[in-house]
């Protein structure tokens, strides 16, 4: 079973098993986290709210944090290494649901929580709480695709290869493909959710001279949006995520159409939040649970609305701007902005 949320976004690098302090007259419980993609503003934002809210609960005396650039085979390392150092949960954003299943069957059977956030896991005991993608990516899509007026070229710039939110991402995008016929993908690319690479992608796409009437991109949006004024380059309807950045163009760059689909790092936070539920033995009725994304475009002025009450020029631009979840996160701006964990 799956029980849905709907997002209502409230709006204001550690190395491998780094241990993030231990204070004695803190909470019981020592949570492992494990996380394989690194500098990237969203999984930042999504370790911070970890840790903000592993800070906030009071619960937790110890973080055990894997959080570097890697592969499943090195994810799968890293948990167990978390179960040697037998942690009492694991929240886990996967790198490839096959890869590391293994790893989250021995840490169950080992009698450890197992959260995944962001994305779903194919091991059955596992609990998850993630954002919809495959409604994140459709959403917007559609939307694209009608304000190119049903027909055109579209470059399609995903996450990375393997990762099951991207997987869900493309059959939402491809769900939206399916509804415009005279919609055509120009260039598919895979930006490993890299500022930098993205960034170039864009500027080698450009350079070909091959038409395009629109950008669809999984979340790394405001590189593009500079790529394409800095290379004075046709300023085409672009989707991207609510980033602070992106949401900022939006309201700030002549002449850009656009939207930004809600896809809260803060589910980070939520993540360790079931984790104490079940620890606390407060098990859910249901082992996933879907945050609904809305769409904020600056096409009408209800859209533009939404964009000026979601800004937040404070925040590092690769922030998602939805740094809380009603409900599943405690923990205040500042704690999140911070990002310190119990003893720090």
């Amino acid at each position: 079973m799956k029980k849905i949320l709907t997002m209502v976004p409230l709006l204001a690098g550690a190395a491998l098993l780094a241990s993030v302090g231990v204070s004695a007259a803190a909470g019981k419980y020592t949570i492992g986290i494990s996380n394989t993609v690194q500098g990237n503003g969203w999984r930042e934002e999504m370790v911070c709210a970890m840790k903000a809210q592993a800070l906030a609960s009071g619960e937790v005396a110890k973080l055990n944090i894997a959080h570097r650039n890697t592969d499943a085979a090195g994810q799968l390392e890293d948990i167990r290494n978390l179960i040697s150092a037998k942690v009492n949960a694991i929240v886990v954003n996967p790198a490839d649901p096959a890869g590391i299943k293994a790893g989250l069957e021995e840490a169950t059977k080992a009698g450890i929580v197992v959260v995944a956030v962001d994305q779903a896991v194919t091991e059955p005991s596992a609990y998850i709480i993630s954002n919809n993608q495959e409604e994140y990516a459709y959403l917007g899509a559609k939307w694209l695709f009608q304000q190119m007026g049903g027909k055109g070229e579209v470059f399609y710039m995903r996450g990375a290869a393997g990762a099951s939110a991207d997987s869900d991402r493309d059959k939402g995008f491809k769900k939206a493909l399916a509804e415009f016929p005279n919609v055509k993908v120009a260039q598919e690319v895979f930006t490993g959710w890299q500022q930098d690479q993205a960034k170039q992608q864009m500027l080698s796409f450009l350079a070909t001279g091959t038409p395009f009437n629109g950008v669809w991109t999984s979340g790394i949006d405001n590189v593009i949006v500079d790529a394409l004024v800095e290379s004075q380059a046709p300023l085409v309807p672009v989707v991207g995520a609510d980033n602070a950045g992106f949401v900022g163009q939006l309201s700030s760059v002549k002449g850009l159409v656009g939207a930004a689909v809600t896809n809260p790092g803060s589910i980070g936070g939520a993540g360790v939040t079931l984790a104490l539920q079940i620890l606390d033995g407060k098990k859910p009725a249901q082992q996933t649970v879907l945050v609904q994304p809305q769409l904020w475009e600056n096409a009408t002025e209800e859209g533009k609305a939404k964009l000026k009450a979601a800004a937040d020029p404070s925040l590092s631009p690769e922030w998602p701007v939805s740094i809380s979840i009603p409900d599943w996160t405690t923990y205040t701006k500042d704690q999140i902005v911070a990002c310190k964990g119990p003893g720090e």
